[in-house]
This record gives C-alpha cells, structure tokens and sequence, in this order.
C-alpha cells in the first residue's frame, strides 16, 4: 500500500530529525537491555543505528512503506540481516536482536505525534502505516538471525561429530577407529572419510573399527559398518571390529545380519593383538625376553 501524497510525515520526520531520533532510539535499546554494552561497543551501536536510520530515509523516499521486498528496501535489508547474523555470532538473545527495530517505534511515534499537531487522522494513518513497516522489518531481522543459529549449530555439530571420531594409529601399519554413540548415515560419511584418510596417510594395512562405545546395534548400524569396512577393503586394509558385547552379538545373530568375511574380537585389546599377530609381531613381558 502507497501512503497518498500529502497525508504522511513519515519521510519528513526522517529527514530533518535523524539525529534526534537516533539518540532517543539508542535511549529505549539501552533502557530495554537489548543494548548488551558487554557484547557491542557503544560507538559501534552508534554507527548501526545511524546506518540503519540512513537507509531507512532512503527506502521510504519511494513511498512504499509496507512492501519492504521491492528492490528500493534492499539496503535495509541486506543491513538488518547481517546485523542478525553478526549478533547471533556474538550471543545476542533473539528478543534483543528483534529490539533492535521494534524499540525503534516509541521515538518514531513521538516525533510523529509533534509533526501531526492537531491532525489526529494524519497521526492515526501514519502510526498504522510505521507499526506495519516496523514489524515486518522485526520479523526480518528474527527470520535471518534463526537461519543464522541454525547453520552455527549444524556446524558446530558436524565439529563434533568430526571429533567424536578420531583415527589412532596404535602401531606401525595398524590404525584404530573408537567409535562412541549412535552411528547414522551422516556420521557413517564422517567416520568412512576420516579411516581412509587415515589409512592412506599412514599407510596401514589393519584397521580396528571399536563399537564399545555403540549403545546399540541394529540393522542399519550393522549396514554402516559393513559399508566402512568394504571401503577400507578398497583401500587395501583388512578391518577388525572389536567390541562386540554379548547383547550385541546376540542382537546381530537376531537380525540375520552376515559378519561370516568379518573379523571381530570381543575387546580393543584382544583386536590389537591379532593385528599385531598379523604384523608378524608379538607383545611378551620383558623378563620373557630375556629368558
């Protein structure tokens, strides 16, 4: 909806009053705690706001307030949504990040109410027409900065599940995969990644994979593992998996799953000694030795 010409004070306020404006905003944001001095500077709150309240007059010159998808709005835009971005970096709640425009309206509407002195349709139309712009620009600014946590939190999860999965080279040509908590299809990828990885860095023939830490074993688990193990075979190393508790060899004989061409060891350490039987290597006591 286009504002008739005459009938707003709208761009008028925003033209001569920026200043003050942007003090009393700075004013409410401070007041309301959405200023966070402990996560944002002062002077930088002052140049966002003041950028922010530039390309703010700019938009409006087109006359469309409610329609802030139209090319004129892309300033403010692109403005509040790295804003967002930014503050949800920093640790800003998203109510703060939201105050950030809707505390904008307490100063906007004071100074609308002097330029409509006795005008109190005027004042009316122009309230509705800035809550309206206002809140759509609040809910810009929620939108972009939940997108932004939800990628800093995927992230932060494949970080983890990298380090959840860590390759060990126990000895010379021997490499072990721990493997702790459910394995699924995505960290199946991370975890058959970082073994060959593994693998040709260090050349190594024998790969353990441990499932001690795996709480359960279904038929899916079992298909993943299958899968990892047929792609270190591809790689030239011959895979052992150690860890299998009775519950989950019970489990594994329950579902009909085939380990017939798999090595597996009931413990890390029974594993290690078969690898290092087929190594051509032995672990003996050293008093053994010497007699």
């Amino acid at each position: 909806m286009t504002t008739p010409a005459g009938g707003s004070r709208i761009t008028e306020v925003l033209n001569v009053q920026e200043n003050e404006l942007l003090q009393e905003w700075i004013a409410e944001q401070r007041q309301s705690g959405a200023a966070r001095p402990d996560l944002i500077a002062a002077a930088d709150l002052q140049d966002q706001g003041r950028e922010f309240l530039g390309l703010l007059r700019q938009a409006v010159q087109s006359g469309e307030f409610s329609n802030i998808n139209i090319p004129a709005w892309s300033g403010v835009r692109d403005l509040l949504t790295e804003l967002s971005r930014t503050r949800a970096r920093l640790g800003f709640a998203p109510s703060e990040v939201a105050t950030f425009v809707f505390s904008f309206k307490q100063p906007l509407f004071a100074a609308l109410q002097k330029a409509h002195a006795g005008a109190p349709d005027g004042f009316i139309s122009d309230i509705w027409t800035v809550t309206q712009m206002l809140d759509k620009l609040g809910l810009l600014t929620t939108e972009a900065y939940l997108k932004s946590r939800e990628e800093i939190i995927a992230r932060h999860q494949e970080e983890m599940m990298e380090l959840s999965t860590p390759v060990v080279q126990l000895w010379q040509g021997i490499v072990a995969l721990p493997i702790i908590g459910t394995l699924d299809s995505a960290r199946t990828q991370i975890v058959m990644e970082n073994l060959l990885q593994a693998i040709v860095d260090t050349g190594s023939e024998i790969a353990i994979i441990d499932i001690t830490g795996v709480p359960t074993v279904d038929t899916l688990v079992s298909q993943h593992l299958l899968k990892t193990v047929a792609a270190a075979r591809l790689m030239g190393a011959e895979c052992i998996i150690s860890g299998i508790r009775p519950q989950i060899a019970q489990t594994i004989v329950h579902l009909g799953v085939e380990l017939n061409d798999v090595i597996t060891k009931a413990t890390l350490a029974s594993a290690f000694a078969l690898a290092l039987q087929k190594r051509g290597m032995t672990v003996a006591k050293v008093s053994q030795i010497k007699s």
